[in-house]
């Protein structure tokens, strides 16, 4: 049976630092994801709200289609001044393109957020936001180990009528090609089932990650979004999006890390009920670092679609985990 890499984080995959900080005044925060030697990377938009940056930089038939850093961030469109301060700081560190001799080092920092605005913290910065600075601290906190639940990205986060949050989970496929993933949940639809304890995701879980919690005698799931469903009051726009990065160690072109982004949705949708409305702004990105080699067709093509798999059932578990460390 598989298991998860040793964290059970997105950091199993050798080569990923993750950074979490907050600002409790306003509730809100940010994540870093480094890979500074840059990583081959891809993203796929499917929420109707999205807020982005650079992810046109990523697309296939682009010059440079490789990342530095992805940066997740509560804030909706104030939060993408995260991406400033943490392309500031990883220059600072010689981090990045250098076009011509002794000018500065070019960052590549992809970036989408997620709207928190109307969760009750203190949001009157006027003319300064905190996110650059968050975003700067982030890249200082970088680190294999982080913790999950009401932290970073996740820290303003709902899921459904419940909080919600950051979550991670991995999984190893054996010789040596670790999948990964990291999700800032906050999305319209709702992580339960209708007996509000036991996680869609439940078939996915390993270990009791997210409580072990199992379906009873359930009614069934009919209804796209029930009449009486509190989720109603959340049917608004910006009040949502679920921001996750799926990431392995195999040696994959963009196109294939498109594809990995592609499939990853899967799991979003298998972990949440319902998934990419119009009121989302659903983004998954995908890294990968090339230390694996998948060889040639057509067993190159069958581990592409294992990967892509793998990324989707870690995409639901971290979804699931995100919600359940922060109701503890």
């Amino acid at each position: 049976m598989l298991k998860p890499g040793p964290r059970n984080l997105i950091t199993d995959v050798p080569g990923l630092l993750v950074g979490c900080v907050e600002d409790e005044a306003a509730r809100t925060g940010t994540t870093i994801v480094l890979c500074p030697e840059a990583w081959t990377a891809a993203v796929d938009v499917r929420g109707g709200g999205p807020a982005v940056r650079e992810t046109d930089t990523l697309r296939p038939e682009n010059s440079f289609s490789k990342a530095h850093a992805i940066c997740l961030s509560g804030g909706s469109v104030f939060g993408l001044g995260a991406a400033d301060g943490a392309t500031a700081a990883l220059s600072a560190r010689g981090h990045g393109l250098r076009l011509s001799p002794g000018t500065p080092a070019i960052p590549i920092v992809p970036s989408a957020c997620l709207h928190d605005l109307a969760n009750g913290g203190d949001k009157a910065w006027g003319l300064t936001p905190p996110y650059r600075e968050l975003g700067m601290k982030a890249v200082a906190a970088a680190s294999a180990d982080f913790p999950l639940g009401s932290v970073g990205a996740g820290r303003g986060a709902m899921a459904g009528t419940r909080k919600g949050g950051l979550g991670s989970a991995s999984i190893d496929l054996g010789d040596g090609l670790i999948v990964g993933a990291l999700v800032a949940a906050n999305p319209i639809g709702s992580p339960y089932m209708a007996d509000g304890e036991t996680f869609w995701a439940w078939p996915f879980e390993i270990d009791g990650e997210f409580g072990g919690q199992r379906p009873g005698d359930l009614a069934a799931a009919i209804e796209p979004i029930p009449d009486d469903s509190k989720l109603a009051a959340r049917l608004k726009a910006g009040a949502n999006t679920t921001l996750a990065l799926v990431a392995t160690n195999a040696d994959l072109s963009t196109a294939e890390a498109q594809r990995v982004a592609m499939m990853a949705h899967d799991g979003m949708a298998r972990a949440v009920r319902p998934a990419h409305t119009p009121f989302d702004g659903d983004v998954v990105f995908a890294l990968a670092s090339g230390a694996v080699a998948l060889g040639a067709d057509p067993m190159r093509r069958l581990l592409l679609a294992k990967i892509g798999s793998a990324a989707a059932d870690c995409l639901a578990r971290a979804i699931a985990r995100a919600v359940f460390e922060a109701a503890r």
